[in-house]
């Protein structure tokens, strides 16, 4: 037999091959012959005890080899699998090959037939009843019945709340700067920090100008340096586009990146028509671009920007109260605050410690500015709207912070008691909506969460021995970046119980919110009520003795006017803050009388 292979294949023939081998038969030798027979024992050999005295009997000794395999570590890129959902709408089916679905009278014809088949009945009859025993069983139990729909359910012990720093990013350089804005990158993995020093004779020569992007992995080393032509003092992503940021100057200057072209500005704003004052609050508007921005500045103005065009502002506001648009009256700006939900109105924090409300979209400048709330003694260092409730806002100035209501202008609904530091930054939970944050010049944070106490933080942690001046939440509520004085950015994770969103906030919020501005507009209109009657009492006396009025302008009479007025104003504001500390337990209205 022969084997080939011929192209893959195998081919078997069969090929006659012959050659004869001659040898004698003596040559062979012996036939061999086998047999069966039992065993035979041919030597016996028994062991010698002598021989033992040659040998030395050793102890054991261990000894330990490294048996593994040298290893290396690679990293492998698999190529990617691309998937691809596809539905699939069953119409009609079941129907013989010969029988359009579309055609009315085959189906009836064929229908027709079928139900004359002997067979066809048989099934029925026998897998109807399989059918009903199942239909009844189904009946009989509903599977989608909620038992304990009234039992409350079992809560787990909650978490106590807690923080955890898991990184802290330092200012490289010898001369260290306060950490005067941060901002989340949009999808929550980078950090941008603005450092300047905001001490104008303390600055030195050598202080570096540069800002940085962090990686929150990595605190060694910033992923990207930002070179501006002075130093940032905020600085903001762009929520549309995670490339693009914008940033404030200490020289009042405003300066765009793209982090694609690098460290260097794509285009800043000339010295002309910009701030006169250090930018501290700049902000990204809602807009089909994504390319507009505002900012606010100490110098009393607000500034409307398109990024693409620097070259000058696209509207100007002066927070002249007076709404003369007198620069030399006006407030300086130190906060801003927009939402998306309200895109023509927008809150201003002034050094006064007056928060303004504007209004962008009104006719003439004077209608702009309109209405203002004044509560702080201090600078407004911070303002945010409550992201659940847009009509209630938070503001940090002095030593307290305090919560707004839009209606009521005269005093806060809520605040806090006067802290032992100056408080520097605060901002609300985005996913929590009774809990906010702050930050003390004594390096603390503050976690409040207004539902649970509201004359105390639920939790106070000590950052770091300097003081914080920033501080800004991910989006997620779980991480905080708390900027320090010293140049430190701390990173710390936030408890799951203050990070997740509980049964009934909103609505238990909503109702205290409800009561506590119910109470302000009692109090206001009974401030008003005891105004009036004084007037009317004063007038009255006045007409009843003649010439009261000349004496009253006396000096004696002055005085004795001045401190008259003093105790009514201080006895009103003694009643008003003693009704706000103790809230009433029932959510009712309040009746003062």
């Amino acid at each position: 037999w022969v084997c080939g292979n011929w192209e893959g294949l195998t081919v078997l023939g069969r090929m006659e091959i012959v050659h004869v081998y001659t040898r004698l038969r003596g040559e062979f030798g012996r036939q061999c012959l086998f047999s069966d027979r039992p065993a035979e024992l041919l030597v016996d050999v028994p062991p010698d005890p002598r021989l033992a005295q040659d040998f030395i009997q050793k102890n054991p000794r261990d000894q330990a080899l490294q048996a593994c395999r040298d290893m290396s570590e690679h990293q492998v890129n698999t190529e990617r699998f691309e998937s691809d959902s596809c539905g699939i709408n069953h119409v009609e089916g079941g129907w013989p090959k010969d029988i359009n679905p579309q055609e009315m009278e085959q189906t009836i014809r064929y229908r027709k037939k079928v139900e004359k088949d002997e067979s066809y009945v048989n099934s029925l009859l026998t897998l109807g009843s399989v059918m009903e025993h199942c239909i009844r069983q189904n009946n009989a139990v509903d599977i989608y019945q909620e038992y304990f729909e009234d039992e409350d359910e079992v809560e787990e012990s909650p978490e106590p709340p807690s923080a955890k720093t898991i990184n802290v990013f330092r200012d490289p350089n010898e001369v260290k700067r306060t950490v005067s804005c941060l901002s989340w990158h949009p999808d929550g993995g980078k950090l941008a920090a603005a450092y300047s020093c905001l001490q104008f004779q303390r600055s030195s020569r050598d202080m570096s100008l540069d800002s940085y992007i962090w990686d929150i992995e990595n605190p060694n080393r910033p992923e990207l340096t930002l070179k501006p032509a002075s130093p940032l003092v905020c600085l903001e992503y762009n929520p549309k586009d995670s490339h693009t940021l914008v940033g404030g100057a200490y020289n009042g200057q405003i300066a765009y990146w793209d982090t694609r072209r690098g460290s260097q500005p794509v285009e800043t704003s000339s010295v002309e028509q910009s701030h006169r004052d250090p930018v501290y609050k700049i902000i990204w508007l809602q807009s089909k671009t994504g390319t507009d921005v505002f900012s606010a500045s100490t110098d009393g103005q607000v500034l409307w920007w398109d990024v693409r065009r620097l070259s000058e502002p696209t509207e100007r506001l002066v927070l002249d109260l007076s709404r003369e648009g007198n620069l030399d009256r006006a407030l300086g700006a130190v906060s801003l605050e927009f939402e998306s939900t309200m895109p023509t109105k927008f809150l201003v924090g002034t050094e006064q410690g007056v928060v303004v409300s504007c209004n962008r979209k009104a006719k003439t400048p004077a209608e702009k500015i309109v209405c203002s709330y004044d509560g702080h003694h201090g600078p407004v260092y911070a303002l945010q709207r409550n992201p659940f409730f847009p009509k209630n806002f938070l503001t940090v100035g002095d030593w307290t912070a305090r919560i707004w209501s839009e209606d009521i202008r005269d005093s806060a609904i809520m605040w806090t008691k006067y802290q032992t530091s100056y408080l520097m930054d605060a901002c609300w939970s985005p996913v929590r909506p009774s809990v906010f944050f702050t930050v003390k010049m004594d390096g603390v944070l503050d976690v409040w969460d207004i539902l649970f106490k509201q004359n105390d933080p639920t939790l106070s942690l000590k950052v770091c021995d300097e003081a914080l001046y920033s501080l800004r939440l991910q989006d997620n509520g779980r991480l905080v970046a708390c900027g320090s004085q010293q140049g430190g950015a701390t990173l710390l994770e936030i408890s799951s119980g203050l990070s997740t969103l509980q049964k009934n906030d909103k609505s238990l919020l909503a109702a205290m919110f409800e009561r506590e501005t119910k109470r302000e507009k009692v109090l206001e209109a009974r401030q008003r009520e005891i105004r009036l009657k004084e007037r009317s009492r004063s007038e009255q006396s006045r007409e009843g003795e003649p010439g009261r009025e000349d004496a009253d302008h006396g000096p004696d009479q002055l005085i004795a006017k001045a401190q008259e007025d003093f105790y009514v104003v201080t006895e009103m504001e003694r009643r008003r803050r003693d009704a706000n500390q103790q809230p009433p337990t029932e959510l009712e209205d309040v009746d003062v009388t």
